[in-house]
Formats: C-alpha cells, sequence, structure tokens
C-alpha cells in the first residue's frame, strides 16, 4: 500500500505543469461582452483623443511652435556629463569646447547652477564680456547658488568696470 501512494505522487509529479506546457488561461479573465477577437489588442478600445482643445488656437495665439525643430528632455545625468566633460574642457584651456558642453547642459537642465557659472566663466575667459554679465546675473538669482556668488559678483564688477572703461 506504501508503494501505491508513492507511484500516485509520482503521477501527479508528472501532471505537474512542465516548461513547454502552454501558459494556462483563464475563461474568466475576458469580459463576456467584448468586441475584442483572438490575437486582437484590446487597447484599440482605449484610444485617447490628444488633439488640441477647439478654441486652442484663439487662446493661445502667440504660441506657434511650427518652427520647433527638437526638443531636449529634462535629464540630470546627462546634463551632470556634460558638466564634468566641460570642467575638463575648461581646465585644458579649451574653451569653446566647454562652452558647448555647459550649454548643453544647461538644455537637459535649465537653471542649474554649476553649469550657468561655469558657461559664465568660459564665456569671461573668452571676451566675450556681455554674455558673461548676463551668465553671471542668472547665476546669482538661482536660489541654491551660494557656492560662487562672491566669485560672480567680483566678475560682475569687474566686467561692468571694463564695460564702463570702454565706453569712455
Amino acid at each position: 500500500m506504501v508503494s501505491s501512494g508513492a507511484s500516485q505522487s509520482a503521477t501527479q509529479k508528472k501532471q505537474s505543469s512542465q516548461p513547454s506546457d502552454p501558459i494556462p488561461r483563464s475563461d474568466s479573465d475576458r469580459e463576456p461582452n467584448s468586441d475584442v477577437g483572438d490575437g486582437e489588442s484590446s487597447s484599440k478600445q482605449t484610444q485617447i483623443d490628444i488633439s488640441p482643445p477647439k478654441d486652442d488656437a484663439a487662446t493661445h495665439a502667440g504660441s506657434d511652435i511650427s518652427d520647433v525643430t527638437e526638443m531636449h528632455t529634462w535629464n540630470p545625468h546627462k546634463a551632470e556629463k556634460n558638466l564634468e566633460v566641460g570642467e575638463f574642457y575648461q581646465k585644458r584651456r579649451n574653451y569653446r569646447a566647454a562652452e558647448d558642453r555647459f550649454r548643453e547642459a544647461l538644455e537637459y537642465k535649465p537653471g542649474d547652477a554649476m553649469a550657468t557659472y561655469r558657461l559664465a566663466e568660459v564665456l569671461d575667459a573668452q571676451g566675450q564680456d556681455e554674455e558673461a554679465m548676463k551668465q553671471y546675473q542668472e547665476y546669482l538669482k538661482i536660489p541654491s547658488s551660494g557656492k560662487f556668488a562672491p566669485e560672480a559678483r567680483k566678475a560682475l564688477e569687474r566686467l561692468g568696470q571694463k564695460r564702463s572703461a570702454q565706453k569712455k
């Protein structure tokens, strides 16, 4: 009798699912009144209307985006990498390449304090005084920009004096 119980459990193990067996499905998973046939996606039933509202053009008359060809999503990882590479170029005094990397970092993470400050530094080093002043001022507007604030203020003062001397 013991052997018949052992052989019965062995038979049950053989009847259990095998890796090659098809996935068991339940008829209760499907909606009873579904219009979806076998092999057809149910996502066709949940189409989302993404067209603009009827009065959108009148409400937002100045928002013509027909000339937009590329948009960058917010990506702090790419911004950090561009900042890192830009700092490498800046140390090597390759200011043009550094400028490109800092600008790209600001595309991926607008308002980044460090990228804004570094961009101002390389613009200053290239003699682009007006743009450098603008970036230093932007840096000082950023709430978390305390680290280099004294240096930014000194640079703004120096560039302001330089501009005043050139006008005379």
